[in-house]
């Protein structure tokens, strides 16, 4: 009887994370095989860091998925609400509302996306009317992130009729302070013909040069007129017309 009792109460000890062999824990789980192979217990546990006497994380994580049933479900819990199950305080309740709170950000930053600017008709179509009221030329500058989406377009400079001074120094101040990790130069002739200058190719192959060593690509330089006889474009693209190779 004794040798039985000992063997019921080695059944009830509980395992730690520690016993775990080091590929299950969740931790190095997601480390070796990224967050997507992760199970949804894996990924609470990770937030929750540290189980409760008797409970390891992952039990507390499983406990939490079987009573509220959902992912949806637990995310709309209160902090008092899930402080109701073992081994969950106030701070790891709130830790999990924050981790919900930042989904629902990304779920609001994805519905209203900037638009995607991967063509210079794409650029042209976005600043064409802008640009038509200006009788001086300006140069701006298209901020896009790692997925080629608009952060802003910043005005860099004012020029007069028919050139406007830019230095490389003030681009890539703008475009680190963007978090930018590639820009779109474009700026206007208000005599109406986009056709490059020597200037802005030499300008557009200094920044190109610049921007290698920052590691901020320039992928177009874009240069807006307007509409007129003999004209197939009211732009010129200087990456198509070759600038870049």
């Amino acid at each position: 009887m004794e040798a039985r009792l000992d063997d019921a109460r080695e059944d009830l000890t509980p395992i730690l994370m520690r016993d775990f062999p080091l590929s299950e824990r969740p931790r190095e789980h997601l480390a070796r095989q990224g967050a997507e192979r992760c199970s949804n217990a894996q990924l609470l546990a990770i937030l929750l860091r540290t189980g409760t006497k008797g409970r390891n994380v992952m039990h507390v994580a499983e406990d939490l998925l079987t009573r509220f049933q959902s992912l949806e479900a637990l995310s709309r819990a209160t902090v008092e609400q899930l402080c109701k199950t073992p081994g969950i305080g106030r701070d790891k309740a709130v830790t999990l509302l924050a981790a919900f709170q930042l989904a629902v950000r990304i779920a609001r930053e994805k519905v209203h996306e900037q638009p995607l600017l991967d063509t210079p008709d794409k650029v042209a179509d976005l600043l064409r009317q802008e640009n038509l009221q200006y009788q001086t030329e300006q140069f701006q500058l298209v901020l896009l992130n790692t997925r080629r989406r608009l952060i802003r377009v910043e005005k860099l400079a004012q020029g007069t009729l028919d050139s406007v001074l830019v230095h490389p120094r003030d681009v890539f101040r703008l475009a680190i302070a963007a978090n930018a990790s590639a820009i779109i130069l474009v700026h206007n002739h208000p005599s109406g013909d986009p056709s490059p200058s020597e200037a802005d190719i030499r300008l557009t192959r200094d920044l190109i040069r610049a921007g290698f060593l920052l590691k901020i690509e320039i992928l177009d330089h874009v240069i807006l007129g307007r509409p007129g006889p003999g004209r197939e474009k009211d732009y010129a693209s200087l990456r198509a017309m070759g600038v870049w190779a």
